[in-house]
């Protein structure tokens, strides 16, 4: 008889904002948002002894002005209405009070990696989702069997505190839909096992938006047909589903809801995609700052280049995003012959994608993707000639 399958989610909790509580300890408690910009090292706060910087020397949201966004925040700011991806100003009118701080990237880098090589000397099979999630398969882990999978989910949580400081929520379940719904319901530092049998009692009562792959828009097209539950999903037939919501997307809302999901623990993924983009300090305009905004396109053409010379890929469709002062935002792309990693044909390719463009009204963001990836080695990259930052020439008017 097979071994019962028992998969994990497991996230750390508030994963940038408790980095930055190791460093400033006093901070405990305190609701405290991390976001707005990188961490410069002649920050008056990189400065030690960093436990004894009294709390008025901390920065407030109150007052904030700018265009930054909210990478995470600790669980006391969390209970304002402050949440990951919200724009810094908006959080400032829930959480004036609250301290804000830069993003230590460096830092929480090198805990991932830490939290991660903890993991696999006591589970091999783990996924990667992210700087702060993983998916784990305890199924043929020795242990995995006592209490559901408990045991063992308590001595990956005590390990990865031992070696970081930091503490994560676990789920485990038969799979990686309700494994990641799991770790969510007893957050901070808990552990939730959850059967097949949990269903209807634990699953089902949840909204649509709390399943991984049920955006905004599915779940405004679920509210108008009365639709606000999983179990209420799953009360439908499923034909009126793929009816409604298209024949694959329909059937796997079928199956999601009843919990059933079959995708196996990856270890080894390759990317869609690889992408680098900014949002501005202040609106741009395409002809009145045509130096600036063509020297951050070069830019972050140059960047992919190097992203994907550093991996090993090349790509052959090449396309842009932007985001105008409206809010509104356009993608184009366009795909090539021959796949590439050279940041001229990707900065010439992007270029004829911004004619496809109308650049009347100021531009709040700029993107530049290159997709359709495929690994070679990085002696068979070809050779051609990067554009430099410098070369400003290349502007956006430039492009029509």
């Amino acid at each position: 008889m097979p071994p019962v399958r028992r998969i994990a989610h497991l996230d750390m909790d508030a994963f940038f904002a408790s980095v930055e509580l190791l460093r400033y300890p006093q901070l405990k408690g305190m609701p405290v948002v991390i976001g707005g910009r990188r961490r410069r090292e002649d920050d008056v706060l990189s400065q030690a002894p960093m436990e004894q910087i009294p709390l008025d020397a901390f920065p407030r949201l109150s007052g904030y002005v700018g265009r930054g966004v909210a990478t995470t925040a600790t669980y006391a700011a969390r209970q304002f209405g402050v949440g990951s991806a919200m724009g810094l100003m908006k959080a400032a009118k829930l959480c004036p009070q609250a301290i804000l701080l830069p993003v230590d990237f460096d830092e929480v880098r090198r805990l991932s990696r830490l939290f991660k090589e903890t993991i696999l000397q006591l589970a091999p099979v783990m996924e990667n989702r992210g700087i702060d999630e993983v998916y784990i398969d305890l199924t043929e882990v020795p242990g995995s069997e006592q209490e559901g999978g408990q045991v063992l989910a308590r001595e990956l949580q005590r390990r990865i505190f031992e070696v970081t400081q930091l503490t994560c929520s676990i789920g485990v379940a038969p799979n990686k839909l309700l494994a990641k719904l799991a770790s969510e319901f007893d957050k901070p530092n808990g552990i939730s096992i959850v059967t097949m049998d949990d269903l209807q009692t634990r699953i089902w009562p949840l909204a649509c938006r709390k399943v991984n792959g049920i955006g905004p828009r599915s779940d405004e097209k679920l509210q108008a047909q009365g639709i606000r539950t999983i179990g209420d999903i799953a009360a439908r037939d499923r034909e009126w589903l793929m009816e409604n919501f298209g024949r694959s997307h329909g059937a796997w809302l079928h199956e999601a809801s009843w919990g059933r999901d079959e995708r196996p623990v990856i270890t080894e993924s390759e990317p869609v995609s690889m992408s680098r983009e900014t949002t501005f300090e202040r609106d741009l305009h395409a002809v009145r700052d045509r130096a600036e905004l063509g020297a951050i396109f070069t830019q972050l053409c140059e960047q992919v280049a190097g992203d994907l010379q550093r991996k090993g890929y090349v790509g052959r469709t090449i396309g842009i995003k932007l985001r105008f002062d409206d809010f509104r935002c356009v993608t184009r792309d366009t795909t090539i012959d021959d796949p590439t990693a050279d940041a001229g044909t990707i900065r010439r390719q992007a270029g004829l994608n911004l004619k496809r463009v109308d650049l009347s009204r100021r531009i709040r963001l700029l993107g530049v993707r290159v997709g359709k990836l495929t690994r070679i080695g990085v002696a068979d990259l070809p050779a051609g000639k990067e554009i430099g930052v410098d070369q400003v020439s290349m502007r956006l008017s430039d492009t029509g």
